[in-house]
Order: C-alpha cells, then structure tokens, then sequence
C-alpha cells in the first residue's frame, strides 16, 4: 500500500482525533514519497533495538503504540536515543506511526483488550470522548437581532474579532420591525470580545442570547474502563485471571483497608498504562493499572480499594497480537503485519 492511502486507513481504524490533547498521534516520521509499504511492524515501545529488528525484517513502517518522539526535537543527531531512531528510520526509508492514546480510547483498543483478563464482565468507559468529526466549530453560539441601519457596521466589527466561525443571518420580525437576526459561532477567548462589543449596544445586547456547544459524547469510546463482573471473584482468584492474561509470574498487589485476599470483587476500575488521573476517584473493588503514583495507592487503599500494577507497558504489550488480527482485516491483507519479538518491558526482577 502506499504510505498515506495506509495512514488514511489507520485513522480511520482509530481517529487521531480521540487522542488526548497532551499527545502527540498520528505519523511522526515520512519517508520522501513516493513510498510504499509491504510490510508493517508492531511495536508497544521503539527501542534502539526494536528499530534494529525492524531494518533487519525490511520493515516499511513502524507502528508504535508510544510515541517515540513525544518532546520535540531540536535536532537530529547521533547523540542521543531518539534522534538516532530518527536517523536509522530515515536511512532505511522507514516511516513512523503512533495511535497511542486514540487506541485506548476506542471500544476495540487496549482497554478493551485488559478487561477481557477479569472473565465475562459488562464494561464502560470511565471518561467518554467527545465525537472528533462532529460539524460543531467553536465552543458558543451567539445570536442577535441588529436593524438595516446598523446591520453592515455590526457584520464588520464583528468579522474583525479572531477565532469566529459558522456567521449566518436570516430575515426576521420583531415587534412589527424587520431585523436581522445574526448567528456565529466563537470559542471561549472570542466569545469576550464579541460581547464586550456588543454591550457597548445596549439594544443589540439586550436582544442577544449565548448557547454553550458540545460535542456529543461517544458510546463505548473513552479512557479507562468500569468493569462489573458477572460473578464476584476472591481478589486472589482476580490476581490468578490477570497474571494469565498478561503472562506474567507475577504482580504487586496493595491491599485495601479491611479487605483480605479472599475479598469478593465485583467492581473493577482499569487503565492501560500510567492509570493514576484516570482512575482516580473511582468507586471500584479493584483498582488494576501499570504502575501508579505512591500516594495514589495510598489513597485507594485507605478508601478500601485494593490496587494491582503489573508495570507500564505489561497492560500494553499483550494487545499486539490482538491488533495485528484486527489490522489484517481492516487492511484487507494488502500487507504484511509483524509484531517485534525484541520489544519488552524494561523491568524486570533483580
């Protein structure tokens, strides 16, 4: 497939824009084009040698669930880890994709995948996103009726204010006169200049009303998970599941106040990755996450909920095999699809 008809198809598997603000998504490194893609790599983290393994199987882009560039770069050199990931992906025509965030958002992505270790269980996100493709623009809406008089001057002042959208005007009658009612959409830094100017007219202000646009949320689509369980587990029955399911030997687990390991769990809170904001505040049983803060398991355990971390990209990495299945269908098995055997978690025990 050629790179970009490729891009356009991942961003449709899960949309950059379901992303968190904070994250950087989407196609961090191109190739000059033309450039086509027979084969593409799985990764949960692009290390030095993870990027070796995929110049050793002609990889043509890498898929990497962390974004390897995520601060920017000031300069591409050879003197440090990610600028060298840069140069090796350059050198050998390597293009670099991360999802990170967005696939964890989606109803088929990483969370989904972590809540199938508790058993059948029904799950909803614990933050829902917003819909990314609604025609919404801006943050308000502000309508007003002007007169012909003064309709033009009004129209200039405000097509003057910055970071205004969507302005329309119909025809109507008011108390017997003929106006224009003018409707334009604004974020929240223009929303106070629009009616800063508009209450220097105190008819035009008194005729004016602001409606507060949102977005519609999406179901099933969001960060972190609540997962009920169809019947309630001992929390050491619970920690046996997901040892399973993540392959691991085993797990740290924090048990909360009053609870024992026979505890029955019912309620299970969970995110991929760092859980600490996401979970945070959740009335769970179960806390299950990758790592978080010290004080954050305090606070969980001392409201009674006990709390598993399995380390950052363990939550992660199982999903691979999961997505290449995925990605195979989507793609129509136009490429070949790889996941890295080098790829691993940085942890281990000593």
């Amino acid at each position: 497939m050629n790179l970009r008809e490729l891009v356009s198809a991942l961003n449709d598997f899960a949309s950059p824009a379901l992303a968190e603000s904070w994250d950087n998504v989407g196609l961090l490194v191109e190739p000059s084009p033309p450039h086509t893609v027979n084969t593409l790599f799985l990764t949960n983290d692009l290390t030095e040698e993870v990027m070796e393994e995929a110049v050793q199987k002609k990889a043509d882009l890498v898929l990497s669930y962390h974004p390897p560039i995520f601060a920017p770069l000031k300069r591409v050199t050879w003197k440090t880890w990610k600028e060298r990931l840069v140069v090796r992906a350059l050198e050998n025509r390597i293009g670099i994709y991360s999802p990170h965030t967005a696939y964890d958002a989606i109803p088929h992505g990483v969370n989904n995948w972590l809540t199938k270790g508790l058993g059948t269980c029904t799950s909803v996100p614990l933050h829902r996103s917003t819909a990314p493709s609604s025609p919404t623009e801006g943050t308000h809406r502000v309508e007003f009726c002007a007169d012909a008089e003064h309709l033009d001057a009004v129209l200039s002042k405000i097509k003057d204010i910055p970071e205004i959208s969507c302005l329309t005007t119909l025809p109507v009658r008011v108390e017997g006169e003929e106006q224009t009612r003018v409707s334009l959409n604004c974020t929240q830094k223009a929303l106070l200049e629009v009616v800063a100017f508009l209450s220097q007219n105190s008819l035009l202000y008194h005729k004016t009303e602001i409606l507060l646009l949102q977005k519609p949320l999406l179901p099933h689509t969001g960060m972190g998970r609540l997962c009920t369980l169809s019947e309630p587990l001992s929390l050491s029955d619970t920690v046996e599941r997901i040892k399973g399911h993540l392959g691991l030997p085993h797990v740290r687990l924090a048990l909360g106040a009053g609870r024992t390991l026979e505890s029955p769990v019912k309620k299970v809170a969970l995110c991929a990755g760092s859980g600490s904001s996401v979970l945070k505040g959740t009335e769970a049983d179960l806390y299950l996450t990758g790592e978080m803060s010290h004080h954050d398991v305090l606070d969980a355990v001392a409201n009674g909920i006990s709390v598993i971390l399995c380390e950052h990209s363990n939550t992660e990495r199982g999903f691979l095999s999961e997505l290449r299945d995925a990605l195979t269908i989507h793609l129509q098995n136009k490429i070949n699809i790889i996941v890295s055997e080098k790829d691993r978690d940085p942890l281990q025990v000593a």
